[in-house]
């Protein structure tokens, strides 16, 4: 596990603080977008509280229970972990791509008292037209959960302990 984190989550993580770092310096709060794709795709330094899709923004404790979930969410990846219940690469690579994530996330938290969202995407399709705002992290976690959803159909179950 240890070579996973080394080699996909601490890069992943590194990539997502230093992209976050880069859009709070250079782009003002809520301020305006810049364009990079014309009428596709556009740079902007937005603040979420809450969680994906923007729920539970501005809610008043929003950012202390979804610390709290995080920390939570990664003591049970450990346990899980350790545990054997990720017994294939893809599993484990998801697992990887949680961490960072979750590391990701919770840092901004931390450090803002909300989670950097930058990326802005109109894919010209209802109901997300555009699509809310995400950031680096917000990514590792998306194909954390598609990668678990391919593996659950690929890889072997896990081995109970009494059968090991």
């Amino acid at each position: 596990m240890l070579r996973l984190l080394l080699l996909i989550s601490l890069p992943l993580y590194i990539l997502d603080q230093w992209t976050k770092l880069w859009v709070v310096r250079h782009f003002e709060l809520n301020g305006a977008m810049q364009e990079v794709i014309p009428a596709t795709f556009w740079l902007h330094h937005v603040a979420n509280t809450g969680v994906a899709f923007g729920l539970f923004n501005g809610t008043e404790y929003a950012n202390y229970a979804f610390g709290f979930i995080s920390i939570t969410a990664l003591v049970l990846l450990t346990v899980f972990y350790r545990r054997g219940l990720f017994p294939g690469r893809l599993s484990q690579v998801a697992v990887a791509l949680l961490i960072a994530g979750i590391l990701g996330n919770f840092t901004d938290r931390l450090l803002h008292g909300y989670v950097v969202d930058f990326l802005r995407f109109d894919f010209g399709f209802r109901p997300f037209n555009p699509w809310p705002s995400f950031n680096v992290a917000d990514s590792c976690v998306v194909v954390a959960a598609l990668c678990l959803a391919a593996a659950s159909f690929i890889e072997p179950p896990p081995v109970k302990q009494a059968e090991a």
